[in-house]
């Protein structure tokens, strides 16, 4: 997806005679937004701000050894060839120029798609060079700006990690801000660069700051001679955006909240920071049980952290475990400030997220589960949230009709307006949060409109969800496990019929992702586990681990989550 971002200017933290003034310069392209207050905490926002920053550039996935020597040996090759690959890009320019009027060959279109994934891979693999060798360089070229959403009550500030496995969005209330002017409300990006954020180390308690989402920036007439003007063009991958709808998505379903005091939550980062984990798993596990003090264990060394001024609020005892803890240690520098956070659990191996609470600032850090993520293969727990079913057009259309009255609701206070149950409404905002249209403000409890792209999404922008996936769904109730073995070493072996076909085996690993199997079906055949898992061997797992669909309903969907 190509999304154009115009700036009038850069983004700036000044020097004035009152103190500092934080001016950032709005997307163009965009509907207007703009704002300008004083801040009352600046402290918190520096801390707040720096710590979504470190959301930003955070990329725990696997890195190779240093391996400069052999690239520079490359380096002096590439340029012994360097003069017969100029002659022969001549030679074939001719060529092609000669041909210019000869009809579209046959299989272009498939060719190009071939074409674009490999420039999709090399971009990747130089984005991962060039964020270790140049970090200011490449987080210049970060796929997307941070979004800031102007609302009534709040303004937050949303961004996704480098590695497509984090989402932060920081909220601010409006009483954070004194001597408002200019609002108007609205969603858009805001130029953002490495330069912006030393400049927020800047900022101190003792001297004003004054905030302001720069209104002056959408005076601009013409775009010929105006030197400050800046347009981009940025091609979004669809793993990009595939990821942050689906950590959405995830997002505006019902949850169990677990309160964590300040005291918890530096025992969880300090030992992490002094600990590392040589072999799996790697959970922070949750034992809650009703009334009774809160305990999470931190696997593999089963450390227990007993949170005796916590006791967990829920009605249900069981055990839940999540993963991506590494990415925890980014709310380290907001410790002093903590008043607690509450983290809010799908289920074992489904996203979770941590809300700081901060006075009147919240950052929430959404964990997808793993840090490598590759979300349109399917087989990751994730894609197990969607409904069985999409919700009627009518309740949709309620939906909307609500949003356009109202930017903000409750989920109770949506289904007495649109005369639909709660399953239903969930299900309709489960699908715009999908589409970027609806977020979930855990730390208010409401859902509010907003657009994150200046473009409207649809599913065929985001990418399908994985047919292999889609399909395990309805296979799930008609496995039969006939193995079910766990090793030494925690990898658990299964296997079983699907359909009372030939016998399928997976084998997953202690954090319960598929690393092996064996099917004889095509899909696997072909492709093995490069594409992703099979829906037999996604059924498989599924039925082992006890994710069923019961039926298929709205009502069973959204039970699920409310009461498992």
């Amino acid at each position: 997806m190509q999304v154009a971002l115009a700036y009038r200017g850069r983004s700036n933290v000044a020097q004035t005679p009152v103190g500092l003034a934080v001016s950032l310069a709005p997307n163009l392209r965009r509907d207007r937004v703009s704002y300008a207050g004083v801040l009352r905490q600046p402290l918190r926002f520096r801390e707040a701000m720096s710590a979504l920053h470190d959301v930003v550039i955070s990329d725990l996935r696997f890195k190779p050894k240093d391996k400069t020597g052999y690239e520079e040996w490359k380096k002096a090759q590439a340029a012994k060839e360097a003069s017969i690959r100029t002659e022969a890009a001549k030679l074939k320019r001719s060529e092609l120029e000669k041909q210019a009027k000869t009809p579209m060959p046959p299989g272009l279109e498939r060719r190009f798609q071939k074409c674009r994934q490999q420039y999709w891979n090399a971009r990747t693999k130089y984005g991962n060079i060039l964020s270790r060798e140049d970090p200011e360089l490449w987080r210049m070229l970060m796929p997307c700006d941070p979004v800031i959403t102007v609302s009534p009550d709040v303004m937050f500030f949303e961004c996704f990690s480098a590695d497509e496995s984090s989402y932060g969005c920081l909220t601010v209330e409006r009483e954070a801000f004194e001597a408002e002017r200019d609002v108007a409300l609205g969603t858009t990006n805001v130029d953002y660069s490495w330069r912006l954020y030393e400049h927020f180390q800047t900022i101190r308690s003792y001297r004003e700051t004054r905030f302001t989402i720069d209104p002056t920036g959408f005076e601009v007439k013409t775009n010929a001679d105006e030197a400050a003007y800046r347009e981009e063009k940025i091609d979004l991958p669809q793993s990009w955006l595939r990821g942050f709808s689906s950590l959405q998505s995830a997002m505006s379903l019902p949850m169990r909240r677990v309160p964590i005091s300040r005291e918890g939550m530096y025992a969880i980062v300090a030992f992490l920071k002094r600990n590392k984990a040589k072999s799996s798993p790697r959970a922070v596990r949750f034992e809650l049980t009703p009334g009774a003090p809160v305990k999470i264990v931190l696997e593999p060394w089963n450390k227990e952290i007993v949170l005796h001024d916590t006791p967990y609020p829920g009605a249900k005892q069981e055990v839940i475990r999540t993963w991506g803890r590494d990415r925890l240690r980014v709310l380290g520098r907001l410790l002093p400030l903590l008043d607690g956070v509450d983290v809010y659990l799908l289920g074992t191996g489904l996203p979770s997220f941590w809300v700081a609470k901060m006075g009147e600032m919240k950052l929430t850090l959404g964990l997808s589960g793993w840090t490598a993520n590759d979300w349109t293969s399917g087989g990751s727990a994730i894609d197990q949230l969607a409904p069985p079913v999409a919700p009627s057009s009518d309740t949709m259309q309620g939906i909307a009709a609500a949003f356009k009255q109202n930017p903000t609701w409750t989920l109770s206070a949506l289904a007495a307006k649109t005369r639909s149950s709660e399953a239903a409404v969930s299900a309709g905002l489960n699908k715009l949060a999908l589409l970027g249209q609806v977020i979930h403000d855990l730390p208010h409890s409401v859902y509010r409109w907003r657009q994150v792209m200046p473009v409207t999404l649809s599913a065929e922008v985001i990418g399908p969800e994985n047919e292999e996936t889609l399909a395990s769904r309805d296979l799930t109730r008609k496995c039969r496990v006939t193995t079910d073995k766990t090793d030494a070493k925690g990898a658990r072996y299964i296997a079983g019929t699907v359909e009372g076909r030939a016998t399928s085996e997976v084998a997953l690993d202690a954090d319960d992702r598929i690393v092996a199997g064996k099917c004889a079906c095509s899909y696997f055949y072909t492709g093995g586990l490069r594409k992703g898992p099979c829906r037999h061997l996604q059924a498989l797992r599924n039925k082992a681990l006890g994710v069923s669909r019961d039926g298929g309903t709205l009502d069973t969907w959204y039970a699920r989550f409310t009461t498992s």
